[in-house]
């Protein structure tokens, strides 16, 4: 008998609150192992708030919600060291190296000093950048750190918050090849980003995100630079 395969995401009339405010109003998305989902809407729509509720960060306050098999629902943290989530903070430590903080966050999840290695060779920070505290580095330094980290940390679900931010041409080739190999690979990304061509020509699907809510947008059928009626 063969085991059963779960989606990797598997939001169900999701409800989750900031404050007083409805963040996820009801909010459906599928996501299955292996694919690139571009998140695309307004400021303010939820984008972020998704990415935070799929890496056990923002409590559901109601629906059914299940991410890499756990429910999320009943215990947040058991999916956390299985995710790696990319917001608009780097989440790096200034007074450390680039090295060290590498080494940290990889250590979490008992990442070898090849895998720490390879993921700074990956991001272009190998030699004489990885002894550089990260308080010395160029707002793209510490993307690519960042960056870094996630590959170290061998995330299983890759949620990316406008990840291109701050990168310069060649980071931004990096990052597209990093997210690619990382599918090939058998993780799943979600991409919430403004830079639709970029992100566009890398996502399998386009999903918007409007007043908390989510609508499925088959890339096919949809150029990613118009905004649907």
């Amino acid at each position: 008998m063969e085991p059963v395969v779960h989606p990797v995401v598997a939001l169900v009339d999701v409800v989750a609150v900031l404050g007083s405010f409805p963040a996820l109003a009801g909010a459906s998305l599928t996501v299955e192992r292996g694919e690139i989902v571009l998140l695309r809407g307004p400021n303010g729509a939820g984008k972020t708030s998704l990415l935070r509720l799929c890496a056990g960060l923002l409590p559901v306050e109601r629906g059914s919600a299940h991410v890499l098999g756990c429910d999320i629902v009943a215990d947040r943290a058991s999916v956390r060291n299985r995710v790696g989530l990319l917001g608009h903070s780097n989440g790096l430590y200034a007074d450390l190296t680039v090295d060290d903080n590498v080494r940290f966050w990889g250590a979490t999840v008992g990442a070898s000093d090849a895998e720490v290695a390879g993921a700074l060779q990956r991001m272009g920070l190998a030699g004489r950048l990885a002894s550089v505290p990260v308080g010395r580095l160029s707002a793209g330094q510490r993307r690519r750190t960042a960056l870094a980290c996630l590959v170290a940390r061998r995330a299983e679900l890759w949620l990316l918050d406008e990840p291109h931010a701050g990168l310069d041409a060649a980071g931004r080739d990096e990052l597209d090849a990093t997210l690619r190999g990382a599918a090939s690979a058998g993780a799943t990304v979600i991409v919430a980003s403004h830079e639709l061509e970029r992100a566009g020509s890398l996502a399998s699907r386009v999903v918007e995100v409007v007043g908390g809510q989510v609508r499925d947008l088959p890339r096919r059928d949809l150029n990613v630079g118009e905004t649907p009626s």
